[in-house]
């Protein structure tokens, strides 16, 4: 079990975050800036907060009230840095070995183990420059093994590589960490990241912890603003609450009525998610969006509109997988988009 409580200023930064959780695959999803590499530097011991606690499976690492502060050495955390932070001048094998106390023979057993386990069986005796990005975080990763952690915290591992390169190194860690049985921390700013690693994640704005919860409960119902954005919704705007089953969309000229839902009184705003409309041609009434003009952009597998509504609002966005494409190729533009109920996001703020 992971618990947290971290206050500290930093500066004109004030960072105060809080959760607790169970689970073994933990995200904290965030902007640049947000907070989410200070909250790692805390727990590993690299920053000491000013009130709060850090707590792993019962063991205590920080408590401002009871003066308890392990050294970083002490807390069996093993930190994978964004650059891996490998010894320029120490090979694999030496990387891997750094921090092992026990005697040589059983450090040579251990090291040639952990090749084996992260697949650098020949690159042993080759220094950090001459391997490839994921020979190094295969490195990293080996060395953290060594001190048979019982947290592992991953500080955007990928920021640094191509979409491609993430993906497949993104497979990988999952894949050496599949027999891991401690806890392991992901910070990122990808969603998608996020999404596929976690089983729970905690979105950080401005150094405040805003929602958490199981990774689809988060993305279906991300409950705040930012949450939503950073989520993936592209499309976000305050509303008028009329009662429990309507509320009005100033910026999209758009009233909405819920038959199967209840807007409670906390709803500020709404989202809808760009894949989630439905073209409509002909006949507009309900909930639609009257289509005034647009721009599209092509991708490889899907098309983007940018539309332009009756209200004004030319910031508002579609988009469509090919199959719907060639549709529209044959019938053109629709007159309106159409809001699905159950897809509409309730926000409050």
């Amino acid at each position: 079990m992971v618990e947290l409580e971290i206050k500290k200023q930093y500066g004109k930064f004030r960072l105060d975050v809080g959760f607790k959780s169970e689970k073994k695959r933990i995200g904290i999803l965030g902007a640049s800036g947000c907070g989410k590499s200070l909250t790692l530097k805390s727990i590993a011991g690299i920053e000491r907060p000013e009130k709060g606690r850090i707590v792993i499976d019962g063991v205590t690492l920080f408590d401002a009230g009871k003066n308890i502060f392990l050294k970083p050495q002490k807390r069996k955390v093993g930190y994978l840095f964004q650059n891996y932070a490998l010894f320029p001048n120490m090979t694999v094998e030496q990387n891997i070995g750094i921090g092992f106390t026990g005697n040589k023979e059983d450090k040579q057993k251990m090291v040639e183990q952990l090749l084996h386990h992260f697949q650098l069986d020949g690159l042993e005796k080759l220094y950090p420059s001459k391997l490839s990005g994921g020979q190094q975080q295969r490195t990293a990763l080996a060395r953290i093994m060594a001190y048979e952690p019982d947290l592992i915290l991953l500080d955007e591992p990928f920021s640094a590589l191509d979409a491609y390169l993430r993906e497949r190194m993104l497979t990988e860690l999952m894949e050496m960490l599949s027999d891991y049985e401690g806890t392991v921390i992901m910070v990122s700013h990808s969603r998608d990241e996020i999404y596929s690693f976690s089983e729970e994640i905690l979105v950080i704005e401005d150094g405040h912890g805003i929602c958490q919860g199981s990774v689809k409960e988060v993305f279906n119902a991300p409950r705040y603003k930012t949450a939503a954005r950073l989520t993936g919704c592209k499309n976000i705007a305050d509303v008028c609450r009329m009662d429990a089953q309507t509320v009005y969309v100033k910026d999209w000229d758009v009233q909405l009525t819920f038959k199967r839902r209840t807007v409670s009184e906390n709803v500020k705003a709404i989202g809808i998610r760009a894949h989630d409309l439905i073209p409509v041609y002909g006949t507009i009434s309900g909930a639609m969006l009257k289509v005034k003009e647009w721009k599209s952009v092509d991708y490889p597998f899907e098309r983007k509109y940018f539309i332009q509504c009756e209200s004004g609002c030319e910031d508002f966005c579609w988009f469509v997988q090919r199959e719907i494409s060639a549709t529209l190729e044959e019938k053109g533009m629709p007159d309106a988009l159409a809001f699905p109920e159950e897809k509409v996001l309730f926000l409050e703020g």
